[in-house]
């Protein structure tokens, strides 16, 4: 099988907001990426990833990674490939420093 674009764009963060960057009903497996390159020293940024587990369920965490305040070893995240039946979700939320812009795109098989 071959990894098809489900979706992508560029969300600038307000400090605070979580910002949801894609949702998918999609009956898949994802994967998102998410570029970095523009935090500075005293940045920190949350990606989290949503799934509901059954019909009638939730979207609940299944994944989050926090990076800074230092600057990350990588500019690219690259999120764990996530399978869901139901529903996808990645948000993005900026909880220090200046509200910086972020590139993502969301994969899927």
């Amino acid at each position: 099988m071959t990894w098809i674009l489900d979706s992508s764009g560029a969300q600038t963060a307000t400090i605070g907001t979580e910002h949801t960057l894609a949702t998918s009903t999609v009956n898949a497996t994802f994967q998102s990426k998410v570029r970095l390159n523009n935090l500075a020293l005293g940045d920190i940024v949350e990606l989290r990833l949503y799934t509901i587990t059954l019909t009638g369920g939730t979207l609940e965490v299944c994944w989050k990674g926090v990076w800074g305040p230092a600057l990350p070893a990588s500019l690219v995240v690259i999120s764990p490939p996530i399978a869901s039946d139901q529903s996808y979700r990645l948000t993005l939320r900026q909880t220090a420093g200046t509200g910086r812009a972020f590139d993502w795109a969301v994969l899927r098989i």
